[in-house]
């Protein structure tokens, strides 16, 4: 004790702070960190509903576990995969992104165990989420029951996230799984009805924002084919488009119909019809498949269509 003393007087004297913590680490074998991957600013982390859901749950395991929590944030150009492979975690959650993003292959790489979010699939990485083009389909069946001049009002296509407007027949290739699925479902749901694949038009948001949904809602209402029903990929989206038909004096559901998706916690007092999933439970799911700990071992999980008062009742038979 006495030789123990001494040693930590003069580590004081000399200012040595004691063992690095990262070398300590080295010794175990692990970090104690896990890296979450967003496709995104940084700041998309804190002020998108849905994300901040789906890190609460990454963040819930974490804490359980006594492990530490990096963001590492992705802007596009040619550091983000150096940035991956010099993150010192354990294991990786991605954030769901595009097909051909470079930084699939740079968190492969690495070796370490790795979890996607909603897709893409490939690169030997397990896939968690729900099964968004069946959900679409169900969503976009209570949107699209009887209107005639529909939008989906959806998310990127590519990484270019361009804002565009286009009819059915002109959508090209998604690279967005997200996306693609979501778009896939509901044009499902409005071809299986009868109608033709071109009169259903894709609005391309560039970014998910209830601002960006209601700029382009009032654009589409204003216009001179303004849509009688909104089917859009976010509660985020679909709020923007309930502002903008409030201030066009347009009822909801009766000259508009308007649905969302994820039940976000506006969705209940907007009256808003949405599909339900918990971001929260597939976010902790995802953070116990990247630490190897025991869990579920289905990757689908569940969804449901909330009906509220923002889309028409099915009448009785």
């Amino acid at each position: 004790m006495e030789a123990a003393a001494k040693v930590r007087a003069a580590a004081r004297q000399l200012g040595y702070p004691g063992p690095r913590p990262a070398a300590r680490s080295l010794r175990r074998g692990r970090l104690g960190n896990l890296g979450v991957v967003l496709g995104e600013r940084l700041s998309y982390a804190f002020e998108d509903p849905q994300a901040a859901r789906f890190l609460a749950g990454v963040a819930d395991v974490c804490a359980a576990e006594g492990v530490g929590l990096t963001l590492v944030p992705i802007t596009g150009e040619p550091s983000d995969a150096q940035r991956v492979a010099q993150a010192a975690v354990d294991g990786f959650v991605v954030w769901t992104t595009s097909d051909d993003d470079p930084v699939l292959d740079a968190v492969a790489d690495t070796g370490l165990p790795a979890v996607v979010h909603a897709g893409p699939h490939g690169r030997g990485m397990p896939v968690i989420g729900i099964d968004d083009r069946a959900a679409a389909v169900a969503i976009g069946q209570v949107a699209f029951a009887g209107a005639r001049r529909p939008v989906v009002l959806g998310f990127p296509l590519d990484r270019r996230r361009a804002r565009l407007l286009l009819s059915g027949d002109q959508v090209g290739e998604v690279r967005f799984p997200v996306t693609r699925h979501r778009w896939t479902g509901l044009r499902d749901a409005w071809t299986l009805a009868g109608h033709p694949a071109e009169r259903l038009r894709l609005a391309v948001c560039p970014v998910n924002d209830s601002r960006e949904g209601e700029r382009f809602a009032l654009e589409l209402l204003d216009g001179a084919d303004p849509p009688d029903a909104v089917a859009a990929m976010s509660d985020e989206l679909a709020l923007g488009v309930l502002r903008a038909a409030a201030g066009m004096g347009l009822r909801v559901p009766d000259n508009l119909v308007v649905t969302g998706w994820d039940d976000s916690d506006a969705a209940t007092p907007a009256g808003l019809t949405t599909v339900a999933q918990s971001l929260r439970e597939q976010g902790a799911h995802c953070a116990r498949a990247a630490l190897g700990r025991p869990g579920r071992t289905d990757p689908r999980h569940e969804w449901q269509v909330v009906q509220r008062t923002s889309s028409r009742r099915a009448s009785a038979d």
